[in-house]
């Protein structure tokens, strides 16, 4: 008994020494820093040149240590509790609300996704990991502005397809065998939406997102639009403001547990962060995990943003919004823009947040 009684004496006494967690509860708090930013600020928020609309032209940046923001700045009209869209940085946040639904034992990654979504059943090898490793093998077009009629994307969201946006994805051809490349695919996206569908009652779609992930982590901005046959669009419309979506980057940060609760299963998240094994390098261009982004190098490829370290990871969407997580620095930075030129570069934005945060008190 007294070997019991002192190892809860030393089990208590950790625990005091053990520094308090921040969490954002109701809200974010900030950590005053000597921090220099004038370099952020000159990389990031340029003056803008409205009548081109050429240049980096961000809306948001918010970076977050710890649980606690450092820096926060925006630009007009978008201000803390705008709900801007985030384009493709919703794939990643399927991706995370699809982690709670396998945490409920849901799913296995190597389902057949037609066990969840019928109208796949004329790709009975395609599985939800291939899905979610944009690797469906389907011939998918990705394109926006550079070939708009030869775009299945365009097609998808715009015309054709928009009434039923995964029903337009499955009944793409396969020119390959699923799981052998990653080919980025915003139809992959909107499959695994319609996936999800069928893994829960009819009643419990629509409000799934917000009573899984959004409620639990204190989200109260989102706004996710649904096609017409009422699938949520996995890989385009979902609205966050820059503080909520640093909510999903700190559970991320944090192994997916948010205050006491394992929000989503550790492997999951170290799912999500895996390097898809048959990936190919593409210069300049973010390596593919599980539906997230990784910084991870390729071998005989240095890493994507060589001057961030490897275990870097991101959600990234069309002109230029990010969510990156930096778990070696305990960062999550959350930027929004308006980048319509690709003059933008994550990896001289990271270069710069990290150089300040290592610079402060300087």
């Amino acid at each position: 008994m007294r070997v019991f009684r002192g190892g809860l004496w030393l089990l208590s006494l950790l625990a005091c020494a053990a520094p308090a967690e921040d969490w954002p509860v109701p809200d974010w708090q900030s950590q005053p820093a000597a921090i220099d930013w004038r370099p952020v600020d000159d990389y990031a928020f340029p003056e803008r040149n409205e009548t081109e609309r050429s240049g980096v032209r961000s809306d948001a940046l918010l970076i977050i240590r710890d649980g606690r923001i450092l820096y926060e700045r925006y630009h007009a009209p978008t201000a803390a509790n705008t709900s801007h869209l985030t384009w493709s940085v919703s794939k990643s946040v399927l991706a995370t609300l699809l982690g709670v639904a396998y945490g409920e034992q849901r799913f296995r990654l190597e389902d057949q996704a037609a066990r969840f979504y019928p109208p796949l059943a004329k790709h009975p090898e395609l599985r939800l990991i291939d899905l979610l490793h944009w690797a469906s093998g389907l011939a998918w077009q990705e394109d926006y502005e550079y070939a708009p009629l030869k775009s299945s994307v365009v097609a998808m969201l715009y015309t054709r397809g928009r009434q039923d946006m995964a029903a337009y994805a499955a009944a793409m051809a396969a020119d390959q065998a699923p799981g052998q490349r990653s080919r980025y695919s915003s139809g992959d996206s909107n499959l695994l939406a319609a996936a999800l569908r069928g893994m829960l009652d009819p009643q419990q779609y629509a409000s799934y997102p917000w009573q899984a992930l959004f409620i639990p982590l204190g989200i109260d901005s989102a706004v996710w639009e649904r096609d017409g046959a009422g699938t949520f669009v996995g890989s385009s419309y979902l609205y966050l403001s820059a503080r909520d979506l640093g909510r999903i980057g700190l559970l991320m940060l944090r192994e997916g547990r948010w205050q006491d609760r394992q929000l989503l299963p550790v492997d999951w998240v170290a799912f999500n962060r895996a390097l898809f094994a048959h990936a190919q390098a593409i210069e300049g261009e973010a390596n593919p995990g599980g539906h997230w982004w990784l910084n991870r190098p390729l071998p005989g490829h240095p890493p994507p943003w060589p001057d961030a370290p490897q275990d870097v990871y991101a959600a990234l969407g069309h002109w230029g919004q990010a969510l990156y997580v930096l778990p070696s620095q305990k960062l999550v930075v959350v930027r929004y823009g308006d980048d319509r030129d690709g003059s933008y570069s994550h990896n001289a934005l990271l270069e710069r947040v990290l150089a300040a945060v290592a610079g402060e008190g300087r």
